[in-house]
């Protein structure tokens, strides 16, 4: 199974690279692909492409400010939690993803 994120803060720095973290190593402990984009201060870093959206089974929108190109996930199933909220329940939120769509 493979799931992409995209994560984002109001500054840009500290919670969107921990949310981006957290997903990542709640994929890894779950057996799931994940691929995390993250928009923060330097940009777009590790930007997903039309392949990677396509194959994932969801999208993760952890975002506390808007999204850049969120259209690109238009018709896909996307979850979306605040990064503080996800950093919290990031294992139990890929377990429910794993349940949900497997």
């Amino acid at each position: 199974m493979k799931v992409v994120g995209v994560t984002a803060c109001p500054s840009g720095v500290a919670h969107t690279y921990m949310a981006a973290e957290e997903i990542s190593l709640a994929g890894k402990k779950a057996g799931v692909e994940v691929k995390v984009e993250t928009q923060g201060s330097a940009g777009i870093e590790n930007e997903l492409t039309a392949e990677e959206i396509k194959e994932a089974a969801c999208v993760i929108l952890s975002n506390d400010v808007a999204i850049r190109n969120e259209e690109r996930f238009k018709g896909k199933k996307v979850v979306r939690m605040g990064t503080s909220d996800l950093m919290k329940k990031a294992d139990a939120l890929m377990k429910k993803i794993q349940d949900t769509f497997q």
